[in-house]
């Protein structure tokens, strides 16, 4: 019996795959985990989908020809998965030691727990903010936006549960999805994946659910995993930050309601607006002329979106 699928979605970072691919030890005998791995390629043009044939045969690989968002693909790697529990890990991750048996190992030990995340490390060793509580409607305003450094210190204090160890077992909202261990059972009450997030708060979405119908979310640190953060979406600078903030809008939509998002959203727009402005005064004073004009492309584009969808 299978005990782990663990889904991984890439897009053009076939070395980064490839690290990640031989952390698993798929070459190792896996009847004690019980471990299937499959890889869905977003259309990648690196090689990597000729990569994971060449080099890991024992991977199950499904290829699309675009890319259809990491929310999507996710759900293409859980509709054919058939552990009893599923993990979703990035690409650019790296699983150390037994990280994944310890997971398994507490989720077993409690039945009652739907989501188990692991802690995530920077590659230098320190520890990668993973675990969140939900966030307010103040959270969203600051949360990831030229604001946050002004944000009072305990709203970002209580957001990223900055007031428990890091070493410490404990009950979350929600986890960070570069990592993120599900219940089969629980998968099978909740639903998958909402892909209206194309990319970014699928994850808060998808552990909201989880708490509602009852399932305990854990972040577990003696489980730890290296994630070497955002080296996907950096290839597509504007496209981040629509998607991010397209999705910020749509969760708060979705449980805060209309007014609070239409809200949100044109507040994020006017934020956009102000940094396109500091850019082009920093070109006219000739500060660093081609970083400028790249990043009032980038906000121009960002502001012509609406922030109403992805690109």
């Amino acid at each position: 019996m299978i005990a782990l699928s663990v889904v991984i979605v890439n897009w053009n970072v076939r070395d980064l795959l490839r690290r990640c691919l031989l952390s698993l030890n798929l070459g190792a005998p896996t009847s004690d985990l019980g471990l299937e791995t499959i890889v869905v390629d977003n259309g990648s043009t690196d090689g990597s989908a000729q990569m994971v044939r060449d080099e890991f045969p024992v991977v199950r690989l499904i290829t699309n020809a675009e890319n259809r968002g990491f929310t999507a693909a996710n759900n293409q790697g859980i509709a054919v998965a058939q552990g009893r529990y599923v993990m979703l890990l990035n690409p650019d991750t790296q699983v150390i030691g037994d990280a994944l048996s310890t997971m398994l190992s507490f989720a077993d030990a409690h039945p009652d727990v739907g989501v188990v995340g692991p802690q995530l490390l920077n590659p230098d060793g320190s520890v990668q903010s993973s675990r969140r509580r939900f966030p307010t409607l103040t959270t969203g305003f600051f949360e990831s936006t030229w604001l946050q450094p002004f944000a009072p210190r305990r709203l970002l204090d209580r957001y990223y549960i900055r007031d428990q160890p890091d070493d410490q077992t404990l009950d979350v909202d929600w986890v960070d999805g570069a990592a993120l261990l599900a219940r089969r059972e629980a998968i099978a009450q909740v639903g998958l994946l909402d892909e209206g997030f194309f990319m970014y708060s699928e994850e808060l979405d998808w552990c909201r659910r989880f708490r509602q119908h009852g399932w305990r979310v854990v972040y577990l640190p003696t489980a730890q995993i290296v994630h070497h953060r955002g080296k996907s979406s950096e290839q597509a600078a504007t496209a981040r930050h629509i998607h991010f903030q397209t999705s910020k809008v749509r969760y708060f939509r979705k449980y805060h309601g209309p007014f609070a998002a239409e809200t949100l959203r044109l507040f994020l727009l006017g934020t956009y607006v102000w940094q396109m402005g500091v850019e082009g005064a920093k070109w006219l004073v000739g500060h660093r002329r081609p970083l400028r004009i790249q990043r009032v492309a980038a906000y121009r584009d960002v502001i012509r979106s609406g922030l109403r969808r992805g690109p």
